[in-house]
This record gives structure tokens, C-alpha cells and sequence, in this order.
């Protein structure tokens, strides 16, 4: 069983220099932010159900860039160019348009506790403002989720968020808590 001192040193394995970074020590000093894991032998997408109608579809994105371009800049601009065209993009659409996506990211091979994992994650979640408050956004990340179990990922893990309670809906738990200055 892992703890603290091991997701640290993952972290750092994952996340070299991060408390370094120029972004990072700008932060306001009061804001905190989560790393999640799910064990993926764990998961169970039953754990939220939520319908639709016919108008809503998900899937992995294969249309114009320039499209999905547009509707993270609306999200949020500054994750524009981490969305290139090797980016595995999968979306949530209404009528055809997007309205969430989220990449789907390998991480890498680690070892956490001694033991080998192989590690994803959904990340630059984002749900376009006209669609959110609908559980489109979660109903993707558990889509998302599922394919990384299927694709034979050990763990499933979120970086840097400040919603928590969000993907803890989902089976996702807190493994570390940092401020701009480092673990708390």
C-alpha cells in the first residue's frame, strides 16, 4: 500500500522541478490544489449514471482542430497550445458540437510502493460555458476513465485540480494536497 512519502516521490518522478516553474510560484499563495489516483482494477463506470437524449454523443474527437481550438480557448485560453495534433482529444457533444473534451493522456511507466504501474489520465478538462451544469463533463471524464482501464492502465490520475469533490464522484481520491510552495 502506498502513502504519503511514496505519491510525493511520484509526483516528483512525474512532475520534475514543478514547485519551480514560474506559473506555479505566481500562484496566490492561499489557493491549494489535489493529485487523484483510481486504481483502474477498481473502477466501476456504473458509479454515475446519467442519461441523455439522442442529442448528446460522446466520443474521441477526429474533426477540425480549429473547431476544438475555439472551444478550449473559451475554456480556457492558456491550454490552447498544449492541444496539438498528436493530442488524443475525446469529447462530450450536443447536436453534433463540442461541448466538453478532455485529453486523454498516457503518463508513463512509474513505480509507486515498489511495485510497476502504468499510469494515464484525463487531463485540461473543460466544459464549453453554454453546456456546463448538464454532468456532460462527468459523464466524459468516466468515458475517458473507461478507456484507460481498457487500454491497460494500472492508474487513472488527475494533476492539478481544484475540484476534487468533482471527480471523487467517480472513485478518484485525493492522494496529495500543495499550495504554490510545495505538499501540505
Amino acid at each position: 500500500m502506498a502513502d504519503q512519502k511514496d505519491y510525493e516521490a511520484l509526483f516528483r518522478k512525474m512532475h520534475p522541478g514543478f514547485f519551480q516553474k514560474k506559473y506555479i510560484r505566481e500562484i496566490n499563495e492561499e489557493w491549494t490544489y489535489e493529485e487523484m489516483i483510481l486504481p483502474l482494477d477498481e473502477f466501476d463506470p456504473a458509479v454515475y449514471k446519467k442519461t441523455f437524449d439522442s442529442s448528446v454523443s460522446f466520443g474521441r474527437y477526429r474533426g477540425n482542430r480549429d473547431e476544438l481550438l475555439r472551444c478550449v480557448e473559451k475554456v480556457i485560453p492558456s491550454w490552447v497550445p498544449l492541444f496539438d495534433e498528436e493530442t488524443e482529444v475525446y469529447c462530450g457533444f450536443v447536436d453534433g458540437n463540442i461541448a466538453s473534451f478532455c485529453m486523454i493522456e498516457g503518463m508513463g511507466k512509474f513505480r509507486l510502493a515498489g511495485k510497476p504501474v502504468k499510469i494515464g489520465g484525463p487531463g485540461c478538462v473543460g466544459t464549453v460555458p453554454e453546456y456546463r451544469n448538464r454532468g456532460l463533463g462527468l459523464v466524459m471524464v468516466r468515458d475517458a476513465t473507461q478507456i484507460l482501464k481498457e487500454e491497460g492502465y494500472d492508474l487513472s490520475y488527475i494533476h492539478y485540480t481544484g475540484v476534487a469533490p468533482w471527480y471523487a464522484k467517480l472513485g478518484y481520491r485525493t492522494i496529495l494536497k500543495w499550495n504554490r510552495n510545495g505538499f501540505l
